[in-house]
């Protein structure tokens, strides 16, 4: 679609805001209520397959369904040209994962703050009989009022709806899949709920408990590691907190908060005085064994109050049908985890990756952690920056000089972005002529270290000795690089030097051009011969010299033009 083309003669898109596998987002003006919308609309490729289609018809009916302040309202759906689309509420903003990239951990007062906007709204929509699947900060919005809003409803799933495919199990982004979502379990409420304890624990330590090279690593952390305690990055939060991360993350959803609700009240209450020094939440809780059946019944408690559970087990010893139950669990959790894989490999997960357009800051003359600050706080990723260090015409060391795509260039946040830092400046020759070689060896020498200077001294009276009178070896303007070897030659003025020999009796004109030719300044001047008799001018010999000055014998030195030397002759 471009932009300023009207859809369903209401809808003028304004602007890309984002791009997803599955659709593309714009900024919209809903001209009939002159109001800014955002709209989604479904790759045209993608409108002739079913079960996209049905995910797409499906984040649109969960999202109308529901009526919270802390869900983006969907104003409209429809389909123009073939296209399907969603008009849904435009949040001027940032998305949660981009307030924790920019700021690292937050308040423990904004932190529960957040979090009880996002139980009250995950509460609303179970409550609507919808599991949304894919709860994450990358589909939350933050007004700048601080109010949060979730997003993003394309794989959410009705209790009564029918699962798709069995990708469907796994789809959702494994930073905050619940080990029963891997395991290929049903998905209930509890889902959402582990998500939500990823999320607490990412805004207190700015980061998510468990990295790992690729989706299929992530999960297996979340199946069989412990939950790192909150605590242990920041002892200075309440033992209330950590229990409350503790109760929604657990591996046996048994265990785990039995609704939002639940959830919500305890965030409602931890940061009173009177749950401060609470006692800290454990649970005993095993692997099941292939020898023993785990039939458990555990008493309800309360995070916040850490008062420890009641555990009553059961012992049974298995029998032939529970051995078969456990092979046909370990094939099914074989089949999940390759299930995953395939779905990471082959980019099903990007379907719901929404990929923004954001602004690219200025950057030029900033140094590298100057622009790295800019480009973090526009919302980009710092492991999609690339410095590199480059020569630059006439910024400093250290500072940018050059960023591709260029500053102010709207561009899509996974776009790799390479900056350009100056490790120092061309020398760009000059034309020398003219100018004292001393003074331009000791420039080109501390510019151009690599670089050889080769001087021919030329005799000539016409110029002051060291002085340029030509030069080669580069053009004048060519930028050069003091990383690189050059030779530069320069043909420079000295004194002509001669010993005046020979020059008596040689006719004046020859004498003048051998002189001449030698560098040397040389007059001629015709001898007087008033005085004489005619018999001696007669016998006088005509045009060769007769003297010179200074004499025959003498090394004659032509040091500037104030001096020559001077040839008599009748």
């Amino acid at each position: 679609m471009h932009v300023n083309k009207i859809l369903s003669d209401r809808y003028m898109l304004v602007k890309s805001l984002g791009e997803g596998g599955m659709a593309d987002v714009y900024l919209a003006i809903d001209t009939i209520l002159n109001r800014e919308v955002a709209i989604k609309i479904l790759r045209g490729e993608l409108s002739s397959d079913p079960v996209t289609l049905v995910r797409f018809q499906r984040e649109a009916n969960a999202a109308s369904k529901l009526n919270h302040p802390n869900v983006v309202d969907v104003y409209d759906v429809g389909e123009f040209e073939g296209r399907h689309y969603i008009v849904m509420e435009y949040i001027r903003g940032r998305t949660l994962k981009q307030l924790i990239s920019q700021r690292g951990a937050l308040d423990k007062k904004e932190a529960v703050d957040i979090m009880i906007q996002l139980t009250s709204a995950v509460q609303h929509a179970h409550e609507n009989h919808i599991i949304h699947r894919d709860i994450k900060p990358q589909n939350v919005l933050v007004k700048d009022d601080g109010t949060v809003k979730i997003t993003d409803f394309g794989i959410a799933l009705a209790h009564d709806a029918v699962q798709l495919t069995q990708s469907d199990a796994v789809l959702g982004s494994a930073h905050y899949l619940a080990p029963e979502t891997t395991r290929g379990e049903p998905a209930t409420n509890q889902i959402d709920i582990y998500a939500l304890g990823i999320v607490f624990y990412e805004l207190l330590c700015g980061s998510v408990p468990f990295q790992g090279e690729n989706p299929v690593q992530i999960a297996m952390k979340h199946l069989r590691e412990e939950m790192p305690g909150i605590r242990e990055f920041n002892p200075t939060l309440p033992q209330s907190i950590e229990n409350i991360i503790t109760k929604a993350t657990v591996k046996n959803r048994k265990q785990r908060y039995q609704s939002a609700q639940e959830l919500l009240d305890d965030l409602q209450k931890c940061l009173l005085p009177e749950y401060a020094d609470v006692e800290k939440l454990v649970f005993a809780e095993s692997e099941p064994q292939p020898t023993v059946v785990m039939n458990e019944q555990r008493k309800s408690q309360s995070a916040v109050s850490g008062k420890k559970a009641t555990v009553v087990e059961e012992i049974e010893e298995p029998s032939h049908k529970s051995k078969k139950k456990w092979l046909w669990g370990g094939m099914g959790l074989l089949l999940i985890v390759s299930l995953t894989i395939g779905i990471y490999f082959s980019g099903v997960v990007s379907f719901f990756a929404y990929d923004p357009i954001i602004q690219i800051p200025t950057l030029n003359e900033l140094t590298k952690e100057e622009a790295l600050k800019e480009l973090l706080n526009a919302g980009f990723d710092e492991n999609n920056i690339t410095f590199k260090e480059e020569l630059s015409d006439d910024v400093k060391v250290g500072f940018v000089f050059q960023c591709n795509p260029s500053e102010g260039s709207s561009v899509k946040k996974s776009q790799e972005i390479v900056i350009t830092i100056s490790k120092g400046n061309y020398f760009v020759l000059e034309d020398y002529k003219g100018k004292e070689m001393d003074e331009v060896k000791e420039k080109i020498r501390e510019a151009l270290p690599m670089a050889t200077i080769s001087i021919e001294s030329v005799a000539t009276a016409d110029a002051k000795p060291g002085v340029i009178l030509s030069q080669s070896g580069a053009t004048v303007g060519e930028k050069l690089s003091p990383e690189k070897s050059i030779t530069l030659f320069f043909q420079v003025a000295k004194a002509p030097s001669v010993t005046i020999s020979g020059i008596i009796g040689m006719p004046v004109e020859q004498a003048l051009k051998q002189l001449d030719e030698a560098g040397v300044a040389v007059v001629s001047m015709q001898r007087s011969t008033i005085g004489m008799s005619d018999e001696e001018i007669a016998a006088l010999e005509k045009g060769v010299v007769v003297e010179v000055d200074p004499p025959e014998g003498t090394q004659y030195v032509q040091d500037g033009s104030s001096n020559c030397i001077t040839l008599y002759y009748y």
